[in-house]
């Protein structure tokens, strides 16, 4: 968490990603207006009053999944919500990271703020508390084909069930609601299907991803026109009359950072037309990374629809002649999915091209500067094996860049036969950005230990001054020390939140 933020209000507006990830990553109080929690008591009500008329309504009175035709008396509902959270909560594997169970629990509170899930006021109170209060439930990452586990996992701890990281340590869920005086939430009809049901879980880790990529996309553009100066690239490539022509909003935008970062710079100044073209993946910097800040928008477009839509099911929705339970598909999360999938392309595009450019950095045959970025070539290997290490995480985006949304298994006997892999899109979307910060820091590693040799001086406006931050951190390489650690400090750079200030104060386009 870093300084306080101010509270975001789920009241009657449009939402978008950007609130959820200041109550996940930032830790902004949550809160519902009376308007919100008037749409949730009256779809409560109406729950309540389906559970006791004495016919079927699937979920609310009914078995779950492929038992939906079995129907249970008023005195059993609350066991069957009870045993749903834990034969649901069967995940596998390393818990999610605290920003991501909490940006999960944001979009269920969303979720259910839309009045069109018909869970109890309770368990939404339950929700707000632990995010408010900094509970965290211990959410293993893996098990998910779509939806159910991860919420199921959240929805222990609203029982006293489970275990929660909270002040600082991994202590039993009971022990915590003990701390800050929380009973533990009653269950009742509907609300262990609420608990489990919808889309919460693959939006809340997409919004989370849809912030690192905002990052990745402007440091893209930043350590790419570092390498383009120190290769001493032909500014024709990246003139508004080339760009303008390639009608995508993305290339005119990278385009536009590129000649700002690079304006005043005296290396670009001297070099022009001292050879016909660039490599491509110097002249096509704009291209490459404007087309995947377009999929950037167009993953954000998605995931802020899903976070504005209701995904439970089934749906208590108010029509003229009252509240109806209409069973549907609205938790079926191919939109998310695809977006995921789509943007996990996009990144691992901008983590090749900047391999691309670190190959040319090192190697003697493609620039002008000494052989692999040392004084001392032959007793020293300079920075030449960064660059495989840069090789090695893109061809692990490659892996990760093949969509799980195409994929397709039979669950729940014959009643979940086409699953959208929603969660396990956006967490290898998750892994991706993580090796990309990787390939970016290697290239600035790269790039700002060229700027050392180069002795025109000024560099660019915006460049000079990246080299600068990262000499703050990162001295010159001379090989006295192990190269992991650089790299390290490198990427660490790139991750912090305010890393990118000093920048975005004089060229503010590169913030997405």
């Amino acid at each position: 968490m870093t300084k306080p933020q101010p509270s975001v209000m789920i009241a009657d507006q449009e939402l978008e990603w950007r609130e959820v990830v200041r109550v996940a990553r930032f830790g902004a109080q949550l809160s519902l207006s009376d308007a919100a929690w008037a749409r949730i008591g009256d779809a409560r009500a109406a729950v309540e009053a389906f559970a006791d008329s004495g016919r079927p309504y699937y979920g609310i009175n009914t078995g779950l999944g492929a038992l939906c035709d079995v129907v249970l008396e008023r005195n059993q509902l609350q066991k069957l919500s009870w045993h749903t959270l834990m034969s649901h909560s069967c995940g596998i594997g390393a818990p999610l990271r605290s920003e991501q169970v909490r940006a999960i629990m944001c979009c269920a509170v969303i979720n259910y703020s839309h009045g069109c899930s018909g869970v109890s006021p309770g368990v939404v109170e339950g929700l707000i508390r632990l995010l408010n209060e900094g509970i965290v439930p211990l959410v293993p990452a893996q098990g998910s084909v779509g939806y159910l586990s991860h919420m199921a996992h959240i929805g222990l701890a609203l029982l006293g069930q489970g275990e929660v990281e909270f002040r600082g340590r991994r202590q039993p869920a009971q022990q915590a609601l003990d701390a800050i005086g929380m009973a533990p939430v009653v269950l009742g009809p509907k609300d262990g299907l609420c608990l489990v049901n919808g889309t919460p879980a693959m939006t809340g880790l997409a919004c989370l991803t849809l912030a690192d990529t905002a990052m990745l996309a402007a440091w893209a553009d930043v350590i790419g026109a570092m390498s383009f100066e120190a290769l001493r690239g032909q500014l024709d490539a990246l003139s508004p009359a080339v760009t303008r022509r390639k009608r995508h909003a993305g290339v005119e935008r990278s385009g536009e950072n590129l000649r700002q970062l690079l304006q005043d710079s005296q290396i670009l100044a001297g070099c022009q037309g001292e050879h016909l073209q660039d490599a491509l993946s110097l002249r096509s910097i704009p291209q490459v990374h404007g087309a995947c800040r377009d999929q950037f928008e167009h993953a954000a477009a998605q995931v802020n629809a899903e976070l504005n839509s209701a995904t439970d099911n089934p749906l208590v929705i108010r029509g003229e002649q009252g509240y109806r339970v209409m069973s549907q598909a609205n938790p079926h999360g191919e939109s998310v999915a695809m977006a995921c999938d789509l943007l996990a392309i996009a990144v691992c595009e901008w983590s090749s091209i900047s391999e691309r450019r670190s190959y040319r950095l090192v190697t003697p045959q493609a620039n002008r500067l000494p052989p692999f970025l040392t004084r001392g070539s032959g007793v020293k290997s300079g920075m030449m094996i960064a660059q495989y290490s840069a090789a090695s995480l893109v061809a692990d985006n490659k892996r990760l860049a093949q969509p799980a949304v195409t994929d397709n298994f039979l669950t729940s006997g014959l009643q979940e036969d086409h699953l959208s892999l929603g969660e396990s899109s956006a967490l290898k979307l998750d892994k991706a950005l993580d090796n990309a910060f990787h390939v970016l820091a290697i290239e600035f590693l790269l790039a700002g230990q060229a700027f050392d040799f180069i002795e025109e001086k000024p560099f660019g406006l915006g460049t000079g001054l990246a080299w600068r931050l990262l000499r703050e951190r990162v001295a010159f390489y001379e090989e006295e020390h192990s190269l992991h650690l650089d790299i390290r400090a490198t990427y660490g750079l790139l991750r912090e939140q305010q890393s990118l200030a000093p920048l975005c104060q004089l060229f503010p386009q590169l913030d997405a």
